[in-house]
């Protein structure tokens, strides 16, 4: 089956899942629950493909395809901010009760922590890319460990209040951060879509790539940015999904075959597309909201990510 028509088959599976989310069980109630599931919809389609764009990006420069953007720390980051918010100013302070300032030190908050570890570790020299990952997992580590120092002392009402901040949920998406993610996701998106062709080079490795007039570090840099861009956007705008890029990513390589990466990122950016609306759309008729979504993904990646650890290590011995 050619690639062509295999996005065909995903784009009507996309049409056919955001169809039943938002025509099914209306029951006249157009002017209220139409615009509501709209922004919903619109919420899973930015974070779809923000996660897996930022991922298929992250795989491509590490040459890895078990990692993930959120082993950088951001996610571990995320709930450090809502944690220190909700531990020092508690639930009903302006950075909780406002979503639009919190959004923005969340987004801010991970985009200065990623530029920062970017610049230190390049500054001293042509550091190797695992150099800054290792960073990256002992400060994710690191800021973990915090959360839960502080989790373990807050108060119980405002842990449970907190909770709803570390899983991604598409519930209670506010409307106007949905428009300004929309923003910052299309304009991060055509601004690295224009070193596509840079990527398909990229994924030669290091010295074919310089070989053939790439150059490699800034090229890198520039994506380890953009990544952190649509990962700190989307984390903020819904939570953490932590393995649901490595799902997408690691389906859009094995469905398609292929080392074109506007075709891995469409195509992976599909697949998210029908596992966020179509399983938010099972999670809310057929569980009747007895689980989220998240949890949902995180079990499914988490075996998944074993399942490929195990396939790795069959394949090296």
């Amino acid at each position: 089956m050619r690639n062509s028509t295999k996005m065909m088959i995903l784009i009507g599976l996309v049409l056919v899942s955001i169809s039943l989310y938002l025509f099914q069980g209306l029951n006249g109630s157009y002017d209220y629950a139409l615009p509501r599931r709209g922004i919903k919809v619109l919420a899973m389609a930015l974070t779809g493909v923000a996660i897996a764009y930022s991922t298929v990006i992250f795989q491509t420069i590490t040459h890895n395809r078990i990692l993930t953007p959120s082993v950088m720390g951001l996610d571990s980051l995320y709930m450090l901010i809502q944690t220190v918010i909700y531990f020092f100013f508690g639930s009903m302070s302006i950075l909780v009760i406002n979503k639009n300032f919190n959004f923005a030190i969340s987004v801010i908050g991970m985009i200065v922590f990623a530029l920062l570890l970017y610049k230190f570790l390049f500054k001293a020299g042509k550091r190797p890319i695992y150099f800054l990952l290792l960073v990256g997992i002992i400060l994710g580590t690191f800021m973990g460990s915090i959360t839960t120092f502080l989790q373990v002392l807050i108060d119980p009402n405002e842990f449970t209040s907190l909770q709803n901040k570390l899983f991604a949920s598409f519930n209670n998406v506010n409307g106007d951060l949905v428009w300004l993610a929309l923003v910052i996701i299309t304009l991060t998106v055509i601004y690295g879509w224009r070193s596509i062709r840079e990527l398909d080079v990229l994924s030669l490795g290091r010295d074919n790539a310089i070989n053939l007039g790439v150059d490699y570090d800034k090229i890198v840099k520039k994506m380890l940015v953009l990544s952190s861009i649509l990962i700190a956007t989307s984390t903020a705008l819904v939570g953490p999904i932590t393995f649901f890029g490595l799902i997408v990513a690691n389906l859009s390589y094995q469905f398609f075959n292929t080392f074109k990466h506007s075709t891995l990122i469409i195509g992976a950016s599909l697949m998210s597309l029908v596992a966020l609306i179509g399983g938010q759309w099972i999670v809310e008729r057929i569980f009747t909201f007895d689980t989220t979504l998240s949890v949902i993904i995180n079990f499914i990646g988490g075996v998944y990510f074993i399942y490929l650890l195990l396939k790795e290590s069959r394949t090296k011995s």
